[in-house]
């Protein structure tokens, strides 16, 4: 019998900072090489068959971190966007963002919108991308749009329920993400900081998640 994939798998790109500390570098480096990490790993998760990873990149809170350090973050993908515009035909999936937009710049904003085009027509592997995203800030926007809640799920910016989240860099915790998609989520915490997280890593994650028993509240 073939050992099931799951659907959907989330993980809190968690690290970065540390990552570079540890390597005597400035946090800016540990998300430069975290982003493309990234993309490296979103091109294993879909060889081994994962329909959908929705990645925690900025959250509604990551404002409060050092000026600087934001800046980087909002300033750096434009920048890697006029330098790899050529290249984007090499995304063979579907790229999405989720998360507030109205307080990105309008460079960064044209970034988005145009790798989501670019990408629009891809099936078989979806990437999405949490930024400037927050679980609670979701959930009220859904409900703010429809009170009705039957319609809760379609109302939300990512409607598919988690099968597994990663979390790495070793903290236990879900830090405001997908609260409602992780309901049943397999949960898991791996102590690799998300720069150093490696194919080897997301195979021995849904190895573990074979093994564990999936009820959803039920006996069997």
């Amino acid at each position: 019998m073939k050992e099931p994939i799951p659907n959907h798998v989330a993980i809190i790109l968690d690290g970065n900072g540390r990552w570079a500390k540890k390597r005597g570098q400035p946090r800016s480096y540990g998300h430069y090489q975290g982003a493309l990490n990234l993309f490296r790993m979103a091109k294993e998760a879909k060889a081994m068959g994962i329909k959908v990873l929705t990645v925690f990149a900025f959250s509604t809170e990551n404002w409060k971190r050092p000026d600087d350090e934001v800046d980087y973050l909002m300033t750096k993908p434009v920048e890697l966007f006029e330098q790899y515009r050529d290249r984007l035909s090499e995304l063979d999936f579907k790229v999405r963002f989720i998360g507030r937009r109205d307080r990105f710049s309008s460079a960064l904003l044209e970034v988005i919108e145009s790798i989501e085009t670019a990408t629009a027509s891809h099936q078989g592997f979806e990437l999405v991308i949490a930024a400037d995203y927050g679980g609670r800030d979701e959930i009220e926007r859904a409900f703010g749009h429809r009170l009705d809640k039957n319609d809760m799920q379609g109302s939300l910016m990512q409607p598919l329920d988690v099968d597994l989240l990663i979390r790495t860099g070793g903290e236990q915790r879900i830090s405001n993400f997908l609260l409602w998609q992780l309901a049943y989520a397999e949960l898991m915490f791996v102590s690799v900081y998300w720069p150093a997280f490696r194919k080897r890593h997301l195979k021995n994650a849904l190895k573990a998640y074979r093994k564990r028993h999936r009820r959803f509240g039920g006996l069997t």
